[in-house]
């Protein structure tokens, strides 16, 4: 499994520093005023929907049954019932496509309200909608190919597929003098990588042998086992979303330049998510459906232990960076062209906020794999709703005196409530049980990252005389300064921890598995 994560966590590290550089394209291109604002939203709409449709509930429903149908039947049945399932979000994203492009200013005008004052930002984004919209289509059958991929232990190609949409979107801002606004090209790009993403999850999974069977969905048992949990997912996915389209809401009502603070703290913010917290829920959740499935209880739950021991040594780092040095990230990656100090530091702010919230959002995957992986779709609902109405409520309570700030606390809170909600429940119901190492390697995360903040204070006058004397490329001089050096102590004092402790994760998580 350990091999599983590094693939998948390289193959995202991968993909997000192609999104890094798409991201200082578009800070430098659209900056962060009225032409950033309307395609951030634009492009936010479909992410929504895909995150309830696609990577959310398909996923959550769609991989524990696969994996039990491919245990108990084989091959073939399983085949068949992913063509089903196939089919049945093909024809569901069709008519939301419909919709969605029939209705688009009814849309913006419910989830973006605050833009309808301003009339060309307005027209703006549902030009942009519609260019984007059809993404979604393409990326949830991508979702599910990915599912049935990793299912199968075949990690590459899902975990790449981001790769596409980074590099087709930057190909399209080079090429935006040939469209009407760079945020015109922004939003062909990223639909068009939605057509190339499913080119190659298609061809990955023909290769391997595992292209659904296409066939009418029939009320088999294994698809009305689908549908059972399906129910319960959509809720808890749309739950989640709801919080987001709640920032996407109250944003918009911000000044302009609120939403566009948001989205490039968030990119920052999703690097160390992506690539850590997802990666790890995408391996172990297939992970621990199949040892459950098969009848090996105590090596699922070692397996999610050591997960989320590794989630939360490479996490910690991030968490720090975010809180004690988020200046010196935004304006060393994004300072330049249209981006200014300005819009630098109102992100930092948002950077800040968000950071408190990081280690639990990467650990929810993991946590919630203890319900998903038996099937159980309602208690995550259940949690994620209950996580929801906190964060919403705190966002209509901060929102006011701090601003896009109080938007990011919001979802931070609300974070930690999910992850405390789901760990409760699932060490009551014996769904996950906390072992000796995973409490050693938190210790040692702890004892590493004060480390790394007591640095973080002490180094920040040298590395700042450091640039000046450099001359060039203050900025970021700066940022790198900081980032290697307290890498550098982080790894230091966390290794010695381990060492001193006893714990070795990866060769004793072989031994015992």
């Amino acid at each position: 499994m350990y091999k599983s994560l590094l693939s998948v966590g390289g193959f995202t590290l991968i993909s997000r520093g192609a999104g890094f550089l798409r991201d200082v394209m578009l800070g430098a291109v659209l900056g962060a005023g009225l032409l950033a604002d309307a395609f951030v939203v634009a492009q936010r709409l479909p992410n929504h929907f895909r995150a309830i449709f696609g990577e959310g509930a398909w996923n959550a429903a769609f991989v524990p049954t696969y994996s039990r149908v491919l245990e108990t039947e084989g091959l073939p049945a399983a085949r068949i019932f992913s063509g089903q399932i196939f089919i049945g979000l093909l024809l569901t994203q069709i008519i939301l496509l419909a919709l969605a492009l029939a209705f688009t200013p009814a849309f913006i005008d419910l989830l973006a309200p605050g833009f309808r004052d301003n009339p060309e930002k307005f027209d703006l984004t549902v030009t942009l909608t519609r260019i984007t919209f059809p993404y979604l289509l393409l990326v949830s059958l991508v979702t599910l190919q990915s599912g049935a991929l990793n299912a199968h232990r075949l990690f590459a190609a899902a975990a790449f597929a981001p790769v596409l949409m980074n590099l087709s979107m930057m190909l399209f801002l080079g090429l935006a003098f040939s469209f009407s606004n760079a945020g015109a090209a922004a939003s062909w790009g990223l639909t068009f990588s939605g057509v190339l993403q499913l080119a190659l999850t298609s061809f990955a999974a023909w290769r391997a042998g595992i292209l659904e069977r296409f066939a009418i969905p029939e009320m088999t048992a294994n698809v009305r086992h689908f549908l059972k949990t399906l129910g319960p997912a959509v809720i808890g996915s749309a739950g989640v979303q709801i919080a987001l389209f709640t920032d996407t809401i109250v944003g918009s009502l911000l000044p302009t330049g609120g939403p566009s603070s948001i989205y490039y703290a968030d990119r920052i913010y999703q690097l160390p998510v992506g690539v850590i917290g997802i990666a790890a829920g995408t391996v172990l959740l297939p992970e621990m459906s199949r040892l459950l499935a098969a009848g090996k209880r105590d090596a699922a739950l070692h397996a999610q232990n050591r997960t989320m021991a590794l989630s939360l040594a490479l996490s910690a780092p991030f968490f720090v960076a975010f809180i004690m040095i988020p200046e010196f990230i935004m304006r060393g990656v994004f300072l330049r062209g249209a981006f200014t100090l300005e819009a630098a530091d109102a992100s930092a702010n948002v950077l800040t906020a968000y950071g408190f919230g990081l280690v639990a959002i990467v650990l929810l995957r993991s946590a919630i794999a203890s319900f998903q992986a038996q099937g159980d779709t309602k208690t995550p609902m259940m949690i994620a709703l209950a996580a929801v109405a906190v964060n919403i409520a705190l966002k209509l309570v901060l929102f006011t005196p701090l601003g896009a700030p109080g938007l990011a606390a919001a979802t931070a809170a609300g974070a930690w409530v999910n992850l405390l909600l789901l760990v409760f429940f699932a060490i009551r119901r014996r769904a996950m049980k906390i072992d000796l190492v995973l409490w050693k390697a938190a210790t040692c995360v702890v004892t590493a990252s004060c480390a790394l903040a007591i640095f973080s204070l002490l180094s920040i006058g040298p590395v700042e005389l450091l640039a000046l004397w450099v001359g060039r490329f203050v900025n970021e001089t700066e940022l790198l300064a900081l980032g290697v050096s307290g890498a550098a102590v982080y790894a230091a004092v966390l290794l010695v921890g381990l060492r001193v402790s006893g714990v070795e994760l990866r060769r004793k998580a072989t031994a015992n598995a």
